[in-house]
């Protein structure tokens, strides 16, 4: 069933191809598609284009077809071209005529646009609570470990001492950066297109302020061509937020598998937490870590191939913005996964001791020692030189009493701080 179809059927490749995976999509998008219709049927009585004993009754099977649809028991046979399509034909099945008034003053293009905010609104809402979670896991093993000093390292070559407060509390704060991105796209998800209809408005005069509250939406999305146009930009600024946060969590993961390797064993996990090698047995991989990059290294690529397909597309409705509708959802999956393995494992993680007491870290300390040469009256150049000599005829002998310095540590003070920082970007949204 087609909800534009009036004469003959498409031929069967033609539908198909351009049908694509939407079903698979509008299984996740079913119950967003009911929420904007109750809201819709509410409207058309408000304004007298139906009873409001016929709103009861359009909203309640679609709270029957919402929940279904939330528990996984929405189903979208072949013989339908999408969520809308077998919505609409449930409530005709059950009600009849009054069925059939649910699409008055709307169109599949504002039904599955406002689908579509809606549940971005709702998964980015989720993501953000997952961020905030892990930012809170890495500032308390941040505290935790904040005395626990590994090896800074710049070009890969050992460069000064750092510590796992520095390093747990460095993705913290990153994190702070992403939700920045997150606050951009949220507030363009945060806007009502429904009423638009297929890009050019409604002639009945339809109440888009009602559906606004009713949806709780935090403003209108007032052109209608505007608001078509929207389809896209409403992706891309979600991929943008996405790929933000993978790229943060794509770097950790990359320094985890770094410091799991045998010639830094900076840290480990658990050996539930690991994987074997089919031939060698003495192998714990870091499995979880590397799929977790991966999974976010992709993600990047994301916000670029959103753009390239809505780039060059003038205004108005094109069958290709249906192609946004999967990567989006696909991304949002993995994403989500990857934060939830990360808050699963990382509780686990075990901090190696005394690591930085090998001789290979000796020049680890080589910037503490002029910083105490300097403080000690003799002018910075001719401490660098001087320091720099010894170390090349092999005369250097380290000061590993850094536990007054500054250098590579991080105090419950800038910990509060990162906090603060946080809490402000919470408020901001």
């Amino acid at each position: 069933m087609k909800l534009w179809q009036k004469g003959a059927a498409a031929h069967e490749r033609v539908d198909h191809f351009t049908v694509g995976k939407d079903r698979e999509y509008d299984l996740v998008l079913a119950e967003y598609d009911c929420q904007a219709s109750i809201a819709h049927a509410n409207m058309l009585a408000k304004i007298g284009l139906i009873t409001k004993e016929e709103a009861t009754q359009l909203s309640t099977v679609l709270e029957e077809i919402q929940q279904q649809a939330k528990e996984g028991q929405f189903t979208i046979e072949d013989e339908f071209e999408d969520m809308h399509s077998k919505i609409e034909h449930l409530l005709i099945e059950r009600l009849g005529d009054v069925g059939k008034k649910i699409h008055t003053a709307r169109s599949r293009n504002d039904q599955v646009l406002v689908a579509m905010h809606l549940y971005l609104k709702n998964e980015l809402g989720e993501v953000k609570s997952q961020v905030s979670a892990l930012f809170e896991l890495l500032l308390s093993l941040a505290e935790k470990h904040q005395n626990e000093l590994i090896p800074g390292y710049t070009h890969l070559q050992v460069a000064m001492p750092s510590s796992f407060g520095l390093w747990f509390s460095a993705y913290a704060e990153s994190l702070i950066d992403d939700l920045y991105f997150w606050q951009s796209a949220y507030k363009i998800a945060d806007q009502n297109p429904l009423g638009s209809a297929a890009g050019y408005g409604s002639a009945f005069p339809i109440d888009r302020a009602f559906t606004t509250d009713a949806l709780d939406f935090a403003q209108l999305k007032v052109n209608s061509v505007a608001a078509q146009m929207s389809r896209g930009k409403l992706e891309k600024s979600t991929a943008m937020a996405l790929s933000s946060i993978g790229s943060t969590l794509a770097k950790f993961s990359m320094d985890v598998c770094l410091y799991m390797g045998q010639d830094f064993n900076f840290i480990s996990f658990p050996d539930d937490l690991t994987t074997g090698s089919s031939i060698m047995p003495h192998k714990k991989n870091p499995d979880l870590f590397e799929l977790v990059r991966g999974k976010c290294n992709s993600l990047q690529a994301l916000p670029n191939q959103l753009a390239l397909l809505t780039t060059n597309l003038p205004s108005g409705y094109h069958r290709e913005l249906q192609l946004a509708k999967g990567p989006i959802i696909e991304a949002i999956q993995e994403l989500k996964a990857s934060l939830e393995i990360l808050l699963f494992s990382l509780p686990n993680i075990q901090v190696s001791k005394d690591i930085t007491a090998q001789v290979k870290y000796d020049y680890l300390f080589s910037v503490d020692t002029l910083n105490q040469e300097v403080l000690a009256g003799k002018p910075f150049r001719d401490a660098y030189r001087e320091l720099g000599q010894a170390i090349e005829d092999g005369n250097f002998k380290p000061n590993r009493e850094v536990q007054h310095s500054h250098i590579g540590s991080i105090g419950n003070l800038q910990l509060d701080q990162i906090r603060a920082k946080m809490k402000s970007a919470f408020e901001e949204n």
